[in-house]
């Protein structure tokens, strides 16, 4: 501590203590430790994880470890260099992680839409089955483990504020698969199986699902022998049945809806027909049986009375083409407003209770909120789904209305603000609406961008959405400043990477933000037999890089789409934002850091 005075040092050190409940001497020990960069952090600063040279076998690559990627400096913004001194004058504003699309699957739901790949056209439905798919929650507690060991900054060594999840949680819209996830965020141990206890019951165990890997091999597995995959014998009962551990989010984390969370497979509206399907016992096999029974309603006529008589043909075994399972309600699909409910059935810590949502929320049906983080930074948490139909979306005129105001007000307080949405500037673009209405006027891309250049202390965009890493500079038509677009992969496709924020003032008139992009905490390369936890996360990773309907290593984005610092002009004078002030906020993030490191050791 260098800004407080003796007495201050202590009284705060002392509150701090009991508030946690840590015992004096270590609170005050370790907040009289300089902040020191995080260096050891496990990041991409020191290691990337890219595809062998040679393939493997066939077309299949495995992955190795390479060296790390420095931070490279962007001045899109700022318009001009700047100066390199900076680098021994900043300050740490506050220290963010962010996880997107992390898309948890339950992979055994009749719901689900893996036939569709057995089609003439078989990725008309994107998404609609991976290799990897029944491995999602492996991969979000092998996240959660490197954001634990990053939750110090590698920059200026600050402690972690908050971690923010911009949507598409749950893929298909189950209960099981939101509450799994919040499950893994909250630290606990999650077991990701539905239906009967311990056994895989899916297209990956069929013969005749022949789009499928089938990692014990067998009839059903040509085309990825021929391709090059390995055989992983076991890999399926073990991805059911064993327990998922999870350290949890070190810090309070806030959430926002993906088009996963509103529409079905993020594109299609629910309805009872559909709803009866997710909690049956028949599975379409083939993609003739989910095009002519489960969905030909869709297809063919638009009632809920035709998709309903497809439904009851489907469930009582009249259909060809189709598998009895075991029956699960815990694969009920969810109503939107049970999104945000679902939110406030965890834990008050690290909290916040509600993960953004309040109880307005809850009563208004509004779904989107603000969310201070410390004193200097504001958090908005947009809903920029379409509800109608398609993968795309837009900002609604109430939300767009509400948030200019929001800003005005920011920009009056000296504060900092920061823009959670799904969507990105790329696709924000959805016209549909409802032909029922009221229908309100949605805003797009251009619209939205050019009001948020109004206001200086808007300084960055967060999102997600496309699975692709990617940071794009809005500076004003006028060259006076601007703000960052950051956009993070997802969790399901390779590079399965998500990404550090630290928001710094340079104390030059300039300010920065460092992107920091994680790999998650498995091994790079997957070794033969390994079904351990993180040994099925690993070997997600290594499936994800083998998409043949996509271009995997195109999704990690270029060098600037990583590793950054991204530089603009302080929106106002940020000495005002005084050193004891930071200090004081920082060690109230290292107290809530250290009660959990003693919660879990």
């Amino acid at each position: 501590m260098t800004a407080l005075s003796r007495r201050a040092f202590i009284g705060t050190s002392s509150a701090l203590a009991l508030a946690w409940g840590i015992p004096r001497g270590v609170m005050g020990s370790a907040l009289a430790q300089p902040l020191e960069p995080n260096i050891q952090a496990p990041t991409t600063l020191n290691q990337t994880i890219l595809q062998r040279s040679v393939a493997q076998k066939n077309n299949f690559h495995t992955l190795l470890p390479f060296s790390g990627e420095p931070y490279l400096p962007r001045f899109d913004v700022l318009g001009k260099s700047a100066k390199a001194s900076r680098a021994n004058s900043r300050r740490s504003l506050a220290y963010l992680g962010h996880m997107t699309d992390i898309h948890i699957q339950d992979t055994q739901s009749p719901a689900r839409l893996q036939a569709a790949a057995g089609s003439p056209e078989p990725n008309i439905i994107p998404g609609g089955f991976r290799p990897q798919e029944a491995l999602t929650i492996h991969v979000q507690a092998a996240m959660l483990a490197t954001i634990n060991a990053a939750k110090y900054s590698p920059v200026t060594g600050a402690p972690m504020a908050a971690l923010l999840n911009t949507g598409d949680t749950a893929d298909q819209h189950s209960e099981l698969e939101l509450q799994w996830s919040i499950q893994c965020m909250d630290g606990l141990t999650v077991t990701p199986n539905s239906g009967a206890p311990g056994v895989y019951d899916g297209p990956q165990v069929w013969d005749d699902a022949t789009y499928a890997f089938h990692p014990d091999g067998g009839p059903g597995n040509t085309r990825y022998d021929d391709y090059g995959f390995p055989l992983v014998p076991g890999m399926m009962t073990a991805a059911v049945s064993e327990p998922v551990p999870s350290q949890g989010s070190p810090v309070p984390w806030y959430t926002t809806y993906g088009n996963h969370d509103t529409l079905y497979n993020g594109v299609f509206p629910i309805d009872p027909a559909l709803q009866s399907l997710a909690v049956g016992q028949r599975k379409a096999v083939t993609w003739q049986a989910l095009l002519s029974n489960s969905f030909e309603g869709w297809a063919n006529d638009p009632t809920v009375f035709t998709r309903l008589e497809n439904t009851l043909k489907t469930q009582f075994g009249q259909d060809s083409g189709s598998r009895t399972v075991p029956s699960d309600p815990g694969r009920k699909l969810f109503e939107q407003a049970w999104f945000m409910q679902a939110h406030f059935d965890t834990p008050d810590k690290p909290g916040p209770v509600g993960h953004g949502f309040t109880q307005n929320n809850l009563d208004t049906g509004e779904t989107w909120y603000k969310a201070d983080i410390g004193p200097n930074l504001r958090l908005f948490g947009l809903d920029t789904c379409n509800q109608v139909m398609g993968a795309d979306g837009a900002v609604p005129e109430d939300q767009f209305i509400w948030l200019e105001g929001e800003l005005a007000q920011a920009k009056k307080d000296n504060v900092l603000c920061m823009i959670l949405s799904h969507h990105n500037s790329l696709t924000l673009e959805n016209g549909a609406l409802s032909v029922f209405g009221p229908n309100q006027r949605l805003i797009h891309a251009e619209e939205f961008v050019s009001m948020l250049h109004k206001y200086p202390n808007m300084i960055a965009w967060v999102n997600g959405h496309t699975h692709i890493n990617t940071i794009i500079a809005h500076p004003k038509p006028d060259g006076d400043g601007g703000f960052w677009e950051v956009t993070t992969a997802s969790c399901i496709d390779f590079p399965q990477q998500q990404q550090m924020f630290e928001i710094v003032d340079n104390q030059d008139g300039t300010m920065s933000i460092f992107t920091t992009v994680l790999d998650h905490l498995s091994p790079p390369t997957w070794e033969q037999d390994d079904l351990s936890v993180t040994g099925l996360a690993s070997l997600s990773r290594t499936l994800a890089a083998n998409d043949w309907f996509a271009d995997p290593l195109m999704r990690r984005g270029s060098a600037y789409d990583r590793n950054c610092e991204l530089l603009l002009p302080a929106p106002f004078d940020l000495s005002q934002i005084t050193d004891a002030q930071l200090e004081k906020t920082n060690a109230a993030r290292a107290a809530a850091l250290i009660a959990g490191e003693m919660k879990t050791s």
